[in-house]
């Protein structure tokens, strides 16, 4: 498939001429603001709460992976809180169905005319935030009905289409350790997520503040910081951000080294990846360093921006083959490998 042919990776919002500086200024506060309200709940994660929030200003999705007890679910619940967004959880499991996500019509009679009609019943996908937990539990043709929401923002059932409420957002999580009884993720429903954002443990300082605000009697109320309404305006800012075609050749670049068929591929890559990353990753390399760019107060994207989320967009685009596994070659060892090889071309 050519780039002409990939669908952009989110609808894209009216074009906006110039970077409002002040727009900008605001962005940095309401990000503060918004650290300070999930900071009273979500203790250390720094990382992964900053790539959570890139993925809401870019209107992306994202996969969440980690073990158990590391606060994933809890994070895009208070997320919502602070974001005064509609919240919803779907607990996928092996029997789960499309229909209890996407929603289906029943039939209903009439109390006036005592006729009957069929009338659509909402699934949890629509809402602004949804948590797909353990999204990996349930087979791919359930899986597969998250497809047209994450890319279209729509559902459609029969013979007729209903549009999602923006701002719409899908944060998956995925249990690394336990495998038994899931099922992979298939290349075309990860690929439809920004980000691959792992969690780690924390540190033994911020195990025990976890430890004393959650076995005592303390309940942070949260403060809305953001609405439906503000999110769409940065998501907007975001994509305005002014961008050289520097920078984006070397997003492209990035992208490219990582295919194996491609001929300025490194022979590691030749050797070792079997699939490498489709042109979204380019897409949302350029958008998640505009994104980058616009929280910390610059006017423009840039070079450092793309290494920035370098990691995250292409750890779960690029499949390695069997040779990588034999020779214990993982896609973190590529991708560092990748970004130390791979330089920016100034002209």
């Amino acid at each position: 498939m050519s780039i002409r042919e990939t669908p952009p990776a989110i609808p894209a919002p009216p074009v906006v001429e110039s970077v409002n500086v002040e727009a900008i200024a605001r962005l940095a506060q309401q990000r503060t603001a918004l650290l300070e309200q999930i900071g009273q709940v979500i203790v250390g994660q720094r990382e992964v709460i900053d790539n959570v929030l890139l993925t809401v200003f870019c209107g992306g999705h994202a996969l969440i992976v980690g073990v158990p007890g590391l606060a994933k679910t809890l994070l895009i619940r208070t997320l919502g809180k602070a974001l005064k967004l509609a919240f919803s959880r779907i607990q996928f499991t092996p029997d789960l169905m499309p229909s209890d996500i996407t929603g289906t019509d029943i039939i209903e009679e009439d109390p006036a005319t005592g006729k009957r009609r069929l009338e659509f019943l909402q699934g949890p996908v629509f809402a602004n935030l949804v948590l797909a937990d353990e999204i990996n539990r349930t087979p791919p043709k359930t899986q597969a009905a998250m497809l047209q929401t994450m890319q279209e923002y729509e559902v459609t059932v029969g013979s007729k289409t209903y549009p999602l409420p923006l701002p719409f957002h899908v944060f998956a999580t995925q249990n690394p350790i336990e495998m038994e009884g899931t099922y992979v993720l298939p290349e075309a429903q990860a690929d439809r997520f920004m980000f691959s954002i792992h969690c780690g443990y924390p540190t033994n300082q911020e195990e025990a503040q976890v430890v004393r605000n959650t076995t005592g009697t303390r309940a942070p109320e949260l403060a809305a910081v953001l609405s439906g309404q503000e999110i769409l305006e940065i998501q907007k800012l975001v994509r305005a951000m002014p961008v050289s075609d520097e920078v984006v050749n070397y997003a492209i670049r990035l992208v490219a080294s990582t295919r194996p068929d491609d001929p300025a591929a490194p022979a590691y890559v030749k050797e070792f990846v079997r699939w490498g990353a489709s042109p979204r990753a380019s897409q949302y390399l350029v958008l998640g360093a505009k994104a980058r760019a616009a929280v910390q107060g610059r006017l423009c994207a840039d070079y450092e921006g793309v290494a920035s989320v370098a990691r995250q967009v292409l750890r779960h685009r690029i499949i390695t083959n069997f040779n990588a596994r034999a020779q214990k070659t993982s896609v973190p060892d590529i991708i560092e490998w990748l970004l130390a090889e791979v330089k920016p071309q100034p002209q």
